[in-house]
């Protein structure tokens, strides 16, 4: 895929989502709360895992039905209301205690702590309302399809995934890892969703998980989830934030450990450009025409290559 053609497709499927969000996202919420959950997702990010469904659905061929398109834009909205939940969450004082996140003050900074913490539960909600549309909605609705894509959302958000991640990082502060162990805890903490981005996406077009295609989409999120977080460790250590939109230093600061703290940044990178190998031969063996998964194949390339 030229860069041109990537830079239209991914236009087009940003403002969907963006119009999509700025839709079910209520501003009418009680309280202000709307106007918290608002701030957090819209207008802001790289809407990479709304991206990775959409690439992973016309890869499957969502696109050739009503119900496969408007399943895989829901899907979209809703990785990114789980991801826009989990950073609300993670940058409050308890946590992470961050004051910039995606150029601006974070969300508990504007809104104060408890308003943070609602914003983040409403949207964690909302996430899955989004997904169950009832008919009078204009959705075509699948029940089964639905409940698959609640049960993949909800295993990456949680113990298994995000969750379980965010809680391995914040007890590992001050300790040294083995790779096995950082690898462990990227893979839930940030791979998980990813990963789930890109099989959200396949189950829209009715890939079943015993088929060769999902096999590989799954091992492709899998490596381009973990190649994610290590090149943000990288990119934490090497950039300002004015490029992050993020603070930069945080974990080097906070004593935590990290692929760069482990490899040095060379070898990070080499790990990084290792995963989007595995990614791309994935891709190969799905068994999936080469022009459906391009999309796919430059995400791969722009995860693995950005500077912010």
């Amino acid at each position: 895929m030229s860069p041109e053609v990537f830079k239209d497709w991914s236009a087009t499927v940003l403002a969907s989502v963006e119009s999509a969000l700025s839709d079910w996202v209520p501003a009418s919420a009680p309280a202000g709360l709307g106007e918290a959950m608002r701030y957090g997702v819209l207008d802001g990010g790289k809407r990479l895992r709304a991206l990775l469904v959409q690439a992973a659905a016309d890869a499957a061929g969502a696109g050739a039905t009503a119900q496969g398109r408007d399943a895989a834009l829901r899907a979209a909205c809703a990785v990114e209301l789980i991801h826009a939940y989990s950073l609300i969450h993670d940058d409050m004082p308890c946590m992470d205690n961050d004051v910039l996140r995606r150029g601006k003050p974070t969300v508990h900074v504007k809104f104060g702590e408890a308003q943070a913490m609602l914003a983040g539960d409403a949207m964690q909600a909302l996430a899955f309302e989004v997904l169950t549309p009832d008919a009078d909605e204009g959705a075509v609705a699948d029940p089964v399809l639905q409940a698959r894509l609640c049960r993949l959302l909800a295993r990456a958000s949680g113990q298994s995934g995000m969750a379980g991640g965010q809680a391995i990082d914040l007890a590992s502060v001050g300790h040294a890892l083995d790779e096995a162990t950082l690898r462990d805890m990227h893979q839930r903490k940030t791979g998980a969703l990813l990963r789930a981005s890109v099989q959200m996406g396949a189950a829209c077009a009715g890939l079943q998980s015993d088929s060769a295609a999902w096999k590989a989409l799954t091992e492709y999120g899998h490596a381009m989830g973990l190649a994610f977080q290590i090149v943000d460790d990288v990119l934490d250590a090497t950039q300002g934030s004015e490029t992050l939109g993020k603070t930069a230093g945080k974990d080097a600061d906070a004593n935590k450990p990290t692929y760069v703290s482990l490899l040095g940044l060379q070898g990070a990178r080499d790990e990084a450009d290792g995963l989007l190998t595995q990614a791309l031969a994935a891709l190969a063996r799905s068994g999936l025409p080469t022009a459906d998964t391009a999309a796919l194949a430059a995400l791969a390339e722009r995860i693995v290559h950005r500077d912010h």
